[in-house]
């Protein structure tokens, strides 16, 4: 775990705090051996050289985006494309129910072929 990731975190509204810390371990836990570091500004996961995902806090919401991820399909009102399709994404509001494993299972497929 990255201590720059750590004080990003941080620095969010507790919710976002929880929502953070819930994606980091579900990443941690999905990609063996992932690579966490700082970049641009946000939390970066990088597995084989490769970016796998994305963690960014914004005002109202965490954004937590995936890209290897042209194959998995946009789920209105939950997973958006981004872009040409390759990157998507999911933004988490406060007091949102989030399914961690329905995420787990996008990162996994997404991940596989980096």
């Amino acid at each position: 775990m990255s201590d720059d990731v750590t004080q990003y975190i941080n620095k969010a509204q507790p919710w976002q705090i929880d929502v953070c810390e819930k994606l980091r371990a579900m990443v941690d836990q999905t990609i063996p051996d992932v690579e966490e570091r700082l970049q641009y500004g946000k939390p970066h996961y990088l597995k084989n050289g490769h970016y796998a995902a994305v963690i960014a806090v914004a005002k109202d919401k965490v954004s937590f985006m995936v890209f290897n991820a042209t194959d998995i399909p946009e789920v209105k009102g939950f997973l958006r494309a981004l872009g040409n399709g390759e990157r998507k994404a999911v933004d988490i509001r406060d007091g949102q129910t989030v399914d961690y494993g329905v995420l787990a299972g996008i990162l996994e497929k997404t991940a596989t072929a980096l």
